[in-house]
């Protein structure tokens, strides 16, 4: 059934509060599983990917205790079990990609299963690194079991062209084997390479010794994983769409809690936003972000902040002129092809917007109203819904096939975009 999306009445102006970061909160839940005692987690981000995160730790035998809100207490076990059941990785790259890892350390096989449309993500260049480390995998995408060597190696040769998320995860084990871990890749350029400066950044805060030898080769050595007590950063991908209803609508948004310097890739979109011809003022605590002239397209290159594109599209056909995406070929492989995805929707909706080797071209319409409103196929992708939130900012009756699925990253979406939108 489709879920109609609120339009703007006027400028929006709103000040909201985002929920706490996806990518620093399944990194510090499984940090703090690999530590050395017990650490508390505040700020987390409360959705179906944490809460994926959580029970798969606890299937492992990490003792998980109070809640998302509140604090978790994580406390790890001696030695990693193995699962009665197997893991749910759902659709989360998070928990696909950095849980797997931690296998090695059980004692004994782990499976790992998640939604129909996982089994299509990215997952051969981990899997074949864990079986450079020993490992014995039955099959190359979802769903698998991984059977962890006697003594894992200590060095492996990656393709992380699809995912950093494969690099990540390898980091973050590298520590707890005996010998430590020396991670190369080899392949195409690394998509979202600040996501592996996240993850460098929070090893070396939990006092993990990590050699970057050179662009695309790191060595983690071999020694305990500090035990700290953590407080999560907001969401600034998620904080993104907020922010661009302002640029979109000529209003004014602010979002408190925003860090003065960030590892996340939502950070630059701030600069983005900007060359579309908003205006961004920031504090130490908050960010505003506010337009009173038209949006004019813009040529960038995501590579390095894909998860934005979807929004960046969205201004990009509210905007004039044309607007180029570069860089984000990998994103095919995301929750759903987000390239064709993004291409056909706004086809039907009247927007010129074409694929590219690597990216998208979008005509931006200079008269909103002339678009087509229609119902936005999702394909069960949360980002989807927020390039459909802010097109229908300006097109009137525009709805979606599946709200729901919002609830993987931002579970009060569509509650906190009415009351910002003033719906």
């Amino acid at each position: 059934m489709p879920h109609p999306l609120p339009s703007a009445r006027g400028p929006v102006t709103a000040e909201v509060r985002v929920p706490g970061s996806k990518s620093e909160t399944n990194r510090v839940l499984v940090l703090a599983a690999l530590a050395e005692g017990p650490s508390l987690i505040s700020g987390a981000l409360v959705s179906r990917d944490s809460d994926l995160m959580v029970a798969a730790l606890r299937q492992l035998g990490v003792a998980v205790t109070g809640s998302a809100a509140d604090g978790w207490r994580i406390t790890p076990p001696a030695k990693f079990s193995s699962p009665g059941t197997g893991i749910d990785c759902g659709l989360a790259g998070t928990v696909m990609r950095f849980v797997p890892p931690l296998a090695l350390l059980a004692d004994g096989p782990t499976h790992f299963f998640g939604d129909d449309h996982a089994t299509h993500r990215p997952m051969s260049g981990l899997l074949d690194a864990l079986r450079q480390l020993g490992a014995s995998i039955d099959s190359d995408t979802l769903p698998f079991t991984i059977v962890p060597a006697p003594v894992p190696g200590a060095a492996v040769e990656v393709d992380s062209s699809a995912t950093s998320q494969y690099i990540s995860g390898l980091l973050m084990v590298g520590a707890r084997l005996p010998e430590g871990l020396r991670i190369r890749h080899v392949g195409a350029s690394v998509p979202s390479r600040p996501h592996i400066a996240m993850t460098v950044d929070m090893l070396r805060l939990h006092g993990v010794r990590v050699d970057e030898e050179d662009e695309d080769t790191w060595l983690v050595h071999p020694g305990r994983v500090t035990a700290r007590d953590i407080i999560v950063e907001p969401d600034l991908t998620n904080a993104a769409v907020f922010l661009a209803a302002a640029a979109i609508t000529g209003g004014e948004v602010t979002v408190a809690g925003w860090p003065s310097a960030s590892r996340q890739p939502g950070a630059m979109f701030l600069d983005i936003v900007r060359r579309f011809g908003a205006t961004v003022d920031g504090a130490a605590d908050h960010v505003t972000v506010s337009a009173s002239e038209r949006l004019t397209g813009i040529d960038v290159d995501l590579h390095g902040a894909s998860e934005l594109t979807p929004v960046v599209a969205a201004l990009g056909a509210l905007a004039d002129g044309t607007t180029r995406i570069r860089g984000v070929a990998h994103i095919r492989g995301h929750e759903t092809d987000r390239l064709a995805a993004l291409a056909t929707q706004l086809s039907r909706l009247g927007v010129r917007a074409t694929e590219t080797d690597d990216g998208l071209t979008i005509e931006g319409s200079t008269t909103p109203e002339s678009l087509v409103a229609t119902t936005f196929e999702t394909y069960a992708d949360h980002r989807m819904v927020h390039a459909a939130a802010l097109l229908a900012l300006r097109i009137p009756g525009l709805a979606v096939t599946d709200l729901e699925c919002v609830g993987k990253t931002m579970p009060d979406f569509e509650a906190d975009w009415r009351a910002a939108v003033g719906a």
